[in-house]
């Protein structure tokens, strides 16, 4: 949970903070919103680098260049949030901020596909989520907070930034993760990689991993646009923040933690399933019960703690098929096709509220979780291997 924390401050620093501090600048809506993007892009082609750091020096130098680099753009974002213009400066501050946070996550992966035996590989990924989240918190939650209270935006972003630095200590509880033997020629290693790569592609289980990445389950897409709807159950500015901000993200954390545990107590795959059906379930209930205020904090609550457990499980099912070689390159090459659902919910979510309204919305989310899960069930047992006539 503390190595990945420098992760999420990364994205929830850009996004929340200095989102904020951009704006109380001058800067229009529409070039914060291009910085916030600038923060999204590499994570979406971290894959390309991804090799790198399953050839080159080890788990914890990456992890220390990581979250150093991570720490030090976020307090010399700090230094330029007064711009009222994007900056040259601004821009390669916010892609270097993202890029070294993948630092952070790839080198903790390593750490959770070389370091932790099988059986704890649920918990490692609901723990792992958390950090995420929590640290998502801190750098949007904690840095927006300090911003509003101290003398100087700086002063915040050191805070946000050395808080990230300090997860280093989590390095003392981790053993370096044994790898395979360096190769003489450094294109030797990269050959290893790619073998290790497409022998994941060409599994019955990397083909699984694959498709569950791209299905609509337990992609959260209405969580966009809570804020958007929620004066249909007549709740207001104060209740929307307090309910989608900090308390949305504490039950994400525990819904993540509970989840992982979950996870090495039945078959992962199924959990994950699960997890994605029982977010269909909140969103079919909120459909239909009452439009008041407590309904709405009540149900946007048991979406993120849901959504916190179909983190986990994501996780929790790419780590299981992963492997351990090339663990980085092919966890993020399993993670970038994890967005494409969640950026196409997204849409499709907002496509449907604004021609047929919210319960259309709700109810279409969910059906398409259910019908995803049902084809991957279909394909799952279409797959299986046969056993011999005869066999026990």
């Amino acid at each position: 949970m503390v190595l990945l924390m420098p992760f999420g401050v990364s994205g929830g620093y850009v996004s929340v903070t200095l989102a904020f501090l951009l704006s109380r600048a001058g800067m229009h809506t529409a070039a914060v919103a291009a910085v916030v993007s600038l923060s999204v892009w590499p994570q979406t082609w971290k894959m390309i680098w991804a090799p790198l750091v399953d050839t080159l020096l080890n788990a914890r130098q990456w992890y220390v260049i990581g979250a150093l680099s991570t720490g030090l753009t976020v307090l010399a974002l700090g230094l330029v949030s007064a711009t009222r213009n994007i900056t040259v400066l601004l821009t390669l501050l916010v892609v270097i901020s993202s890029v070294a946070s993948t630092m952070v996550s790839m080198s903790s992966e390593l750490f959770m596909a070389h370091g932790i035996e099988d059986e704890r590989k649920g918990a490692i990924s609901g723990w792992s989520q958390a950090g995420n989240l929590g640290g998502a918190g801190i750098g949007g939650g904690l840095g927006l907070y300090l911003a509003q209270r101290v003398a100087a935006p700086w002063e915040a972003a050191a805070a946000v930034g050395l808080l990230c630095i300090a997860c280093i200590a989590g390095l003392l509880w981790v053993d370096e993760p044994e790898r395979g033997p360096r190769r003489r020629r450094y294109v030797e290693s990269l050959a290893d990689v790619a073998r290790d790569v497409w022998a994941l592609v060409r599994s019955r289980l990397g083909l699984l991993a694959f498709v569950l990445m791209v299905l609509p389950i337990g992609s959260g897409g209405a969580s966009g646009v809570w804020s958007a709807i929620a004066g249909e159950w007549r709740a207001g500015a104060d209740i929307v923040a307090l309910v989608t901000g900090v308390l949305s993200g504490i039950a994400s954390l525990v819904g993540a933690v509970l989840a992982g545990f979950l996870c090495d107590r039945m078959d992962r795959w199924i959990a994950y399933c699960v997890f994605g059906a029982a977010l269909a379930g909140v969103a079919v209930a909120m459909a239909l019960l009452p439009r008041t205020p407590e309904i709405f904090s009540v149900c946007t609550l048991a979406y993120a703690l849901v959504l916190g457990a179909c983190y986990a499980g994501y996780s929790a099912v790419v780590l299981e098929a992963i492997g351990k070689g090339a663990a980085a390159t092919k966890f993020n090459l399993l993670s970038a096709a994890s967005n494409v659902p969640i950026a196409a919910m997204t849409d499709i979510d907002g496509v449907f509220h604004d021609r047929y309204g919210t319960n259309a919305m709700l109810y279409s989310e969910a059906a398409v979780a259910l019908l995803a899960i049902t084809g991957f069930a279909a394909l799952a047992r279409a797959t299986q291997p046969r056993r011999l006539a005869g066999a026990a």
